[in-house]
């Protein structure tokens, strides 16, 4: 395998070969151009996340004098959410249409209109009806998530993608601590009446990132716009399945983000500056858990990781329940935090999952080498882009039930008894589906056409039903 061949498009920089499957390509040269990739990827999404949580932080200076009261501010941190779930597929699909060096540098060139809008409009006197436009706009930050995610996953083989997806995802997300960090800083130092600091911090950086991006990032040319792979993807069953359990995980992890300092304030009876306080501890560890989530996928299998994940989850949550209940704030965070850092978790689990779940498809329909990964690549991409908008989308779910149950309860405890119950399903169908009978499975998917053990990422061959077609094995995805 030659180095990979950069040439002048139209457009930019573009790569016409790679295939990282090959593992002398990797070591000599793939390996390097994609960490580059990767380092830039980071940037621009790690921009993008904060100012997609810029209104998580914006509430925190909307006193009485802004005429927002609690489920007003609920709802303003929910609108972002909702657009950036839905950006989320068309945003995937540009990176195959335009390049992902390309795309990178317009999606974060694309922040520039937020930052802008919530800097001229922050202000007492505001209508409720245009700070909801401008929350909204923030949505293309949370777009930024799926192209980023789906360039990445092209630039690394299977057996280093939950890593790679780990750190590129870990990255982005903690854009929301940061933000809340430099939120916390402002009103520690300048109050509660100078939101506009915010702004005026991240503008510079907006256009930072999309300056590196067009300087260092690349385009691959065997990534093409593949219409009927989202079509096959959206046909698979697997792929809302997926869904189901990125709300779970992710979901968790963004919709606490944005009402975490809100809950604070509204049932624990903090200030803004108490709220921002410990707003960010939270979604920082969450955040910098995610690679190990993916490395702890790549090692153990990512369904068995999830599994137990949950199951965790679902155990905090009786935590806070229980401190919510009592109204004890030390118990509640303890409880709170440790949510965070299972979501995250849980998000790295998840994630490395999809491209092993279309590589097992693939060996199961009888491909091998560089067709298998082909095809894994291909659908994995493509995938990506729904399970990443329906996870962003949960994360509105999480803010519109904390509004209803402070709206009609005035305590977050109603909403916290539905999340235990979606954890349990989460994780009865992560049995289901990804675990149950995978004992059996592994030994005669082992015994095979060698496609690989779980500690290199590589997926097993899978079984035969009773008319001897052969199926998937999921025991180590």
């Amino acid at each position: 395998m030659t180095a990979p061949t950069t040439t002048a498009r139209k457009g930019g920089r573009w790569i016409e070969q790679w295939d990282p499957e090959d593992e002398t390509f990797w070591r000599e040269t793939g390996r390097r151009t994609a960490t580059r990739n990767l380092v830039f990827s980071i940037l621009s999404e790690h921009i993008g996340f904060s100012l997609w949580s810029l209104w998580s932080v914006m509430v925190l200076f909307m006193g009485p004098e802004y005429g927002v009261d609690p489920a007003g501010k609920f709802f303003l941190v929910a609108i972002p959410t909702l657009v950036g779930g839905v950006l989320r597929v068309p945003y995937t699909f540009a990176v195959a249409r335009f390049g992902g060096r390309n795309w990178t540098v317009v999606s974060a060139a694309l922040l520039l209109v937020p930052a802008v809008a919530a800097a001229v409009v922050m202000e007492p006197g505001t209508s409720y009806t245009t700070f909801m436009v401008v929350a909204a706009l923030t949505g293309v930050g949370g777009g930024n998530f799926a192209s980023s995610m789906t360039n990445i996953n092209s630039f690394y083989p299977l057996r280093k993608k939950g890593w790679a997806l780990g750190l590129n995802a870990g990255g982005g997300n903690i854009g929301v601590p940061v933000i809340q960090l430099v939120g916390l800083l402002v009103i520690g130092t300048a109050g509660a009446a100078h939101p506009r600091i915010v702004l005026a911090v991240y503008i510079p950086l907006v256009v930072v990132a999309a300056v590196l991006a067009a300087l260092f990032m690349d385009n691959l040319a065997p990534v093409r716009n593949d219409t009927g792979a989202v079509r096959e993807a959206a046909r698979d069953p697997h792929t809302w399945i997926m869904a189901l359990l990125y709300v779970g995980s992710f979901g968790s992890f963004i919709g606490y983000s944005f009402a975490f300092g809100l809950v604070l304030q509204n049932q624990f009876d903090r200030t803004p500056l108490q709220a921002a306080s410990l707003t960010f501890i939270g979604p920082l560890l969450g955040s910098l858990i995610r690679p190990i989530g993916g490395r702890l996928a790549d090692t153990y299998g990512g369904a068995r990781i999830t599994l137990v994940n949950f199951a965790a989850m679902a155990a905090a949550t009786l935590v806070v329940v229980y401190a919510s209940a009592q109204r004890s704030l030390g118990i509640f965070l303890t409880g709170f935090i440790a949510l965070f850092v299972l979501s995250g978790l849980g998000n790295g689990s998840t994630y490395k999952m999809i491209p092993g779940i279309f590589q097992a498809k693939a060996v199961a329909r009888g491909l091998t080498g560089e067709r298998a990964a082909a095809y894994g690549r291909r659908l994995s991409g493509a995938a990506m882009g729904l399970i990443g908008a329906v996870g962003a989308i949960g994360g509105l779910g999480i803010n519109l039930a904390f509004r209803e149950a402070f709206l009609t309860g005035h305590s977050g405890t109603p909403a916290f008894v539905s999340f235990l119950a979606f954890y349990a399903l989460c994780s009865a169908v992560t049995w289901a589906v990804y675990l149950r009978g995978t004992r059996a499975a592994a030994p005669s998917a082992a015994a095979g056409d060698g496609a690989g053990t779980a500690g290199d990422g590589a997926q097993p061959a899978g079984t035969h039903d009773p008319q001897g077609r052969r199926q998937p094995a999921y025991a180590d995805i």
